[in-house]
């Protein structure tokens, strides 16, 4: 269960009694199981329930729908991206499996409402990867004429988890990037390589990837942290000068607001919602290449008000991205649409 779920369960807990129903949905051979247990999770919960949320679209979504149906409640569909996706170049999209998409297609038309945590899932068009054919992506794209009501809640950071550092003992010229081995194209682990042996004396590190995991050849400035520890990562945040977030899909980027919430100064993709968050804090790589990129890295390292930025960058997502404003916008979403009050 990803954080910013977890975020939501919180959120949530503040003002109702929460009932989490969550299966092993990523062991493919269990989805039979899941579906069954579900269905009588939900049968035994629904009778005394207000609404139902349910975080990304998918098979879990379907009774969702079909219990909201039945016994007239309203339904709310969190898209995070890859519901809202089919990039198979990239091998990346639930939308590429047309089981999948079909199941999302029915629970979307069928939901109360959407709500996707950037703009970018509505529509967008994919220009920062060449690698990328299926330019066009988002809700309107692979579900035309949905009239389910749309309405954007970016997710929330915790300024107090995730906080500036006291002192100034970065490591200078240094870069950090966090993936697992499965999103490192993705994520433009493959571009960071090549960055990293043009700047040999700059230190480049990868959080939640085993040097064993990748294949790709790399520099003797490129370090594997493996995974981390939510302590271990704010570590490395508060002293990281830059944070790259260099991926060729991205429906939020909340690990890159972590970063920024640390005073890392972000260095981003031209790519979804990425350009938003970073602002005028950092800079934007607009095309996946090494002769793009490389004028931007130089221009970062050279940059006389690092300072400045790494202030501005945790500022920025204060103002924009905070965990009370996620609050205030869901229940400010769910209070309309089920026309109850439920704040005091």
């Amino acid at each position: 269960m990803q954080s910013f779920v977890k975020s939501d369960i919180r959120i949530l807990s503040a003002y109702f009694q929460v009932q989490v129903i969550n299966q092993p949905w990523s062991n493919k051979k269990l989805a039979p199981l899941n579906f069954i247990t579900q269905f009588f999770d939900m049968l035994f919960s629904i009778s005394g329930s207000k609404f139902i949320l349910v975080n990304f679209g998918g098979y879990w979504a379907f009774w969702a729908t079909i219990f909201g149906k039945v016994f007239s409640k309203k339904v709310y569909i969190v898209t995070h991206g890859t519901d809202c996706a089919s990039i198979p170049e990239i091998n990346y999209g639930s939308l590429r499996i047309s089981l999948l998409k079909r199941i999302c297609n029915f629970s979307y038309r069928r939901a109360t409402a959407i709500f996707p945590v950037s703009e970018s899932l509505i529509e967008t068009e994919l220009l920062f990867d060449p690698g990328v054919t299926s330019k066009k992506q988002g809700l309107f794209h692979h579900f035309p004429g949905l009239k389910t009501p749309i309405e954007v809640i970016y997710n929330g950071l915790d300024e107090n988890q995730w906080t500036f550092p006291t002192d100034k003992n970065r490591i200078e010229n240094s870069f950090l990037a966090v993936m697992s081995a499965s999103q490192f194209t993705l994520k433009g682990g493959d571009l960071i390589l090549e960055i990293a042996k043009e700047y040999p004396s700059c230190s480049f590190y990868f959080a939640g990837v085993q040097s064993s995991e990748i294949i790709f050849e790399r520099a003797p400035n490129v370090h594997f942290l493996g995974f981390l520890s939510a302590e271990q990562l704010k570590s490395w945040y508060q002293k990281s000068e830059f944070y790259f977030q260099l991926s060729s899909f991205e429906g939020f980027g909340c690990a890159l607001c972590e970063s920024m919430l640390c005073g890392a100064i972000p260095i981003g993709s031209g790519t979804n919602h990425i350009p938003m968050i970073v602002g005028d804090s950092g800079f934007i790589i607009a095309n996946k290449s090494l002769e793009v990129a490389i004028p931007i890295i130089d221009k970062a390292l050279n940059a006389p008000n690092k300072d400045l930025l790494s202030i501005n960058s945790r500022l920025h997502i204060q103002a924009n991205y905070s965990l009370r404003g996620r609050e205030q916008k869901l229940i400010e979403s769910l209070e309309r649409f089920t026309g109850e009050s439920y704040t005091n």
